[in-house]
């Protein structure tokens, strides 16, 4: 059995994922591949992550869990998606960098199921919109109080995927850019669900769909269909026009308000985020999905 983790990160998701893979759930259940919404499996995973403290679930309590959050019987691919996983919001932020316990609890979800082989899914997302995000969360405090002093430049992914890596032991690790997440969702949900090319995909258009006036949406159907082989390359370049010309820049855009901040600032943390991406995607160990 594979067992698939999709850990988030904070403010790269919002549960899209378990939506998409739940209209897509006809298809998945026939084809041997069940998703697990968090309200399935939260309870259950926090008990015995709490109970196993880091070490391996017996055959015994495996099964119990298995049990517990399946519908179907004997899946071969069971996928499990909510952005708790790494923990709280607010512990992505630390003097030590970017989720710096990320190894630990990726390590411990895999000891949930030593029996499986085991992948883990993430999106990641530029640090200076990841603060952002995080200081929006309810008990994030104050700005100061966030970040204690940490340089926001000191926050860098490349370190944080090199710490992570060793704790998964070998495991699958599938990476991509948040702000890609409009031009290469289709490939994402079919790979984290095995989904192949020539399977309609219920969806596939959703992350679009949050982010174009209505007529850009038009625009994507008309030319798909009106193209005679829909490829990967083309469906991009259908994309990319109707971001160009229909893009609602309200939920494109994003201001940082942030204490001291300057667009300097900003541009060198895109910088560098740029920079750890190019790193990143050619660390062995990790799949990276780009446009």
């Amino acid at each position: 059995m594979q067992v698939v983790f999709h850990c988030g990160v904070h403010g790269t998701d919002i549960y899209r994922m378990v939506k998409a893979l739940l209209q897509n759930r006809d298809w998945l259940l026939r084809n041997g591949v069940e998703p697990v919404t968090p309200n399935r499996h939260r309870d259950v995973f926090n008990e015995a992550l709490s109970a196993l403290r880091g070490g391996p679930a017996t055959p015994e309590m495996q099964q119990v869990m298995l049990d517990v959050i399946l519908d179907s019987d004997d899946p071969q691919r069971v996928i499990c998606s909510t952005p708790t996983f790494l923990g709280k919001a607010t512990r992505a932020i630390s003097p030590q960098g970017l989720y710096v316990t990320a190894g630990e609890k990726m390590a411990a979800l895999a000891n949930l199921f030593p029996d499986a082989e085991v992948e883990f899914f993430m999106a990641i997302k530029n640090p200076a919109t990841l603060i952002s995000f995080v200081l929006s969360q309810e008990g994030s405090g104050s700005y100061a109080e966030l970040m204690g002093g940490v340089d926001p430049e000191a926050l860098r992914w490349a370190p944080a995927i090199r710490r992570i890596l060793p704790a998964l032991q070998g495991r699958r690790l599938v990476i991509w850019c948040h702000e890609d997440t409009s031009l290469i969702w289709p490939e994402v949900v079919r790979s984290i669900s095995t989904m192949p090319p020539d399977v309609p995909l219920k969806a596939g258009l959703q992350v679009l769909g949050d982010i174009l006036h209505p007529d850009g949406m038009s625009m994507i159907r008309d030319a798909m269909a009106q193209e005679e082989r829909l490829t990967i390359a083309s469906r991009r370049r259908i994309f990319s026009a109707a971001l160009e010309k229909y893009g609602r820049s309200d939920q494109i855009e994003i201001e940082l308000n942030l204490p001291g901040w300057t667009q300097q600032l900003v541009d060198r943390i895109t910088a560098t985020y740029d920079a750890d991406i190019a790193e990143i995607a050619a660390l062995p160990g990790v799949e990276f999905l780009t446009p």
